[in-house]
């Protein structure tokens, strides 16, 4: 590989890190405020899972990866993923007042 080939690669890797690291800290600012939500639903009775805004929340982030040129059904196993763990978070939340953190294993 010449050397312009290997600095641009070098680059665009330099962007992927960028973007995988703001990945992390918008994860991480997400998962604060859904836990702010498991919180209130555990001392209100409510359920962890919400189905109706779930649904529209997929339909509405395929809708967005359409927009962006992103692959929807990619877009929508994210989102699920994503959510499974929040669901999970707020059982956790409900049945013991918190979730447990990295450093608690």
């Amino acid at each position: 590989m010449d050397a312009a080939a290997t600095d641009e690669l070098a680059s665009l890797r330099k962007s992927i890190d960028n973007i995988d690291a703001a990945l992390v800290h918008l994860l991480a600012e997400r998962f604060k405020c859904t836990q702010t939500v498991g919180r209130l639903k555990a001392v209100t009775g409510m359920p962890p899972s919400d189905p109706d805004r779930e649904r529209v929340q997929i339909e509405r982030l395929r809708a967005l990866a359409e927009e962006a040129e992103l692959d929807p059904a990619f877009a929508e196993k994210f989102l699920t993923f994503i959510v499974a763990e929040v669901i999970h978070h707020h059982e956790q939340i409900a049945s013991t007042g918190s979730i447990g953190t990295p450093g608690d294993a």
